[in-house]
């Protein structure tokens, strides 16, 4: 007898307009007070669209201190925060595949904090992790999309 199947879960997904970087912060600061401390959030966006604001605002929800020192690490690849967790805060910006993103051993962060990931398109499907994509709307705007 085989075992029953169980229907992938489906994903909540919320979505949230910000008319300014303040709103941004906030919304991301609110989504983080919840977090547990081992979350994988995937950032989607254009350039200019809001991750690294999007990432301040998780760092200030883990109790990160100073959110001006949260910069994208896009020649780093990874920058370190120490909050109540350790956010490990990923940019894949300037990878060209995701050969390249199998090198960077990301993998061995898992679960040892919270990772935000920018550019996460290049990591491919992730099934486990919040995924937020950041839109810029005509209004400049941004409609944020929170799969969950």
């Amino acid at each position: 007898m085989r075992p029953k199947e169980h229907p992938p879960e489906k994903k909540k997904t919320s979505r949230f307009i910000s008319q300014s970087e303040a709103e941004t912060l906030k919304f991301a600061n609110s989504m983080a007070s919840g977090f547990k401390g081992n979350e994988i959030v995937l950032l989607k966006g254009e350039l200019g669209a809001g991750k690294t604001v999007f990432t301040k605002g998780i760092a200030a929800g883990l109790g990160f201190k100073d959110i001006h020192q949260v910069n994208s690490p896009s020649y780093t690849l990874l920058n370190i925060y120490q909050a109540r967790c350790r956010i490990f805060h990923w940019d894949l910006y300037r990878l060209a595949d995701g050969a390249e993103v199998d090198e960077l051993g990301w993998e061995e962060y898992l679960g040892q904090g919270v990772m935000v990931v920018e550019w996460a398109e290049k990591l491919g499907p992730f099934e486990q992790a919040i995924q937020v994509t950041l839109e810029i709307r005509r209004d400049e705007s941004r409609l944020i999309t929170v799969r969950t």
